[in-house]
């Protein structure tokens, strides 16, 4: 059995092959960077349009790299949301046109769940289990049932932790995309140069909350004399911000813990996933609080942590085992929980 994936829902245009049998027969990603790093950020329509002009190429690299033709296809999966709406849109009209015309089954992936699902792919771990989900987007902590099975046990209430990263980078004068950027510089840091605000921190629950830190970085920067922003101070104030964030999470993360237990007593695994999980300081974090938990602690290879194909196909193939194909009209999301039950957070990702 094998399946093409395709995820446009952002800044990578990707496309892979992945089997039934957990190989990765092709994965091909076009990075936007370049793109985007002069607006400091993603810039949608310029996104969409990139999207359109390599999407083709990028999909005939795959199959070839895959050394198969559409014929050798199971089906088509693409990532239908969330994600900026036009790249979506690119995606998911290819993925039908390639459907329709090869009579393939068409699968409607939700971003979510194809990181969700990625460590099923890289290590083959039973349900449930219990999911940081951490990006540029998406801050959550949730309960991985099953396929199409989630309980969320918590969420950001304002910004996405890789929107944080991405903000104090701009701030510090860093390049795009922020967390490498925080990350590299944090490594010639010294930490506890400078206090930073922990939010949530000790509280009962598991969501989170980065706006007020990025507010407590730059009400720091703005109070250094004109001649005091160095590169030690960009350095040490990388270092912090990035502890900072890393000790909320493992608090935020040791509440989870408790709750996944309640409702899973036989679970024994902590996942991270998503492109925030390169991070090595958050990585070391969790893993020392599995390690104290008794919990396997499973993180992605970091080709995959960040957007990539393989993960949708993967889901496909996951969606597909379990009689889950979607009708051609399947319309295309900017917003979908993965958790259709969990209460609605209406700041989550408001841009500020």
């Amino acid at each position: 059995m094998k399946v093409l994936g395709i995820e446009t829902s952002c800044d990578e245009t990707a496309a892979s092959i992945v089997s039934g049998d957990r190989m990765i027969l092709s994965n091909i990603v076009r990075s936007q960077l370049a793109e985007h790093a002069p607006f400091g950020g993603i810039v949608p329509e310029i996104a969409a349009r990139a999207h359109v002009s390599t999407l083709d190429h990028i999909i005939t690299q795959a199959m070839d790299t895959a050394n198969i033709s559409y014929g050798d296809l199971d089906a088509v999966a693409v990532t239908a949301g969330p994600g900026l709406i036009g790249g979506v849109i690119v995606g998911g009209m290819t993925a039908k046109a390639i459907a329709l015309g090869r009579n393939l089954p068409f699968i409607a992936v939700n971003h979510l769940e194809g990181h969700a699902l990625t460590v099923r792919l890289t290590d083959n771990i039973k349900f449930p289990y219990l999911l940081l989900l951490v990006s540029g987007g998406h801050t959550q902590l949730l309960i991985v049932k099953g396929v199409d099975s989630y309980k969320r046990l918590g969420t950001t209430i304002d910004d996405a932790i890789g929107e944080a990263f991405d903000k104090t980078a701009r701030m510090l004068g860093l390049s795009y995309p922020g967390g490498p950027a925080i990350e590299k510089a944090a490594r010639q840091g010294k930490i506890g140069q400078f206090i930073l605000p922990r939010p949530l921190k000790g509280r009962e629950g598991c969501n989170f909350s980065f706006s007020g830190l990025k507010t407590a970085v730059r009400n720091t920067i703005e109070k250094l004399p004109g001649d005091k922003i160095i590169e030690q101070n960009i350095n040490n104030l990388c270092a912090d911000f990035q502890a900072t964030v890393a000790d909320v999470v493992g608090d935020r993360v040791t509440n989870a813990i408790l709750e996944f237990r309640k409702y899973c007593p036989s679970g024994t695994t902590l996942v991270v996933a998503g492109g925030v999980a390169a991070n090595s300081c958050i990585r070391t974090k969790l893993c020392q609080i599995a390690e104290n938990e008794k919990l396997r602690f499973i993180a992605p290879p970091q080709e995959l942590c960040t957007d990539n194909a393989a993960m949708i196909a993967w889901a496909g193939l996951e969606r597909l085992k379990n009689n889950l194909v979607d009708r051609l009209d399947f319309a295309p999301k900017p917003r979908w929980p993965l958790d259709p039950n969990a209460p609605a957070m209406p700041y989550a990702g408001v841009k500020s």
